[in-house]
């Protein structure tokens, strides 16, 4: 019977050996994510798109107290980041509707800077262009529209006025609603083609 033979593995230097070589393969390793992570922190941040900006949109009616308003809080809300939407009328009231404002403040919409105005303000802003303006009631469609800032694309819904119904109050509360759903409808459709 032959002695057995000693392995390779058994050998205490071929075992410091792989050791030593191990730890040097595992501190390259090390070394290359260090730099690799290093190369990240120094390179620029890539040139924001100009489509990252939002997108202003105006919503035009005539009285400027229901239909516009609720679009513009509707927009605001479910495009945040990516839409910036704003409100105004030829003919403004001066005031938002108060049901209106029950509304949207039923819906957990914030109402806090939503006001009754003119385009007249948004013809005269300088640095504001908009990329879309939607007209949503008929008066105001057939209006001529000021010069606005930008090459807005432009749009027409037609939207029955919620503030034009007389009834009870569960009546008007019920036009309101329905031009709310009205609105919402359109606003998600448009988001989904605007992206």
């Amino acid at each position: 019977m032959s002695k057995p033979q000693k392995h390779k593995r058994d050998d205490p230097e071929q075992s410091r050996l792989f050791l030593k070589k191990a730890r040097e393969i595992e501190a390259d390793e090390e070394r290359s994510g260090a730099d690799e992570l290093l190369g990240h922190l120094h390179r620029k941040p890539p040139e924001p798109r100009a489509s990252s900006r939002p997108k202003n949109v105006l919503f035009l009616c005539t009285g400027n107290s229901a239909r516009s308003i609720m679009a513009e809080a509707i927009l605001n809300k479910i495009g945040e980041g990516k839409f910036r939407a704003y409100s105004a009328g030829s003919q403004p009231k001066g005031q938002v509707h108060p049901q209106t404002l029950r509304l949207l403040q039923k819906l957990d919409h914030d109402t806090s800077g939503l006001r009754s105005k003119s385009w007249d303000e948004f013809a005269q802003q300088d640095g504001l262009a908009f990329d879309a303006i939607i007209t949503v009631c008929n008066n105001a469609a057939g209006e001529a529209c000021p010069i606005i800032p930008g090459k807005p694309a432009k749009d027409h819904w037609d939207i029955p006025d919620p503030a034009a119904v007389t009834g009870s109050r569960d009546e008007i509360e019920a036009a309101f609603k329905h031009t709310y759903g009205m609105l919402q409808h359109r606003i998600d459709a448009f988001v989904v083609k605007a992206q």
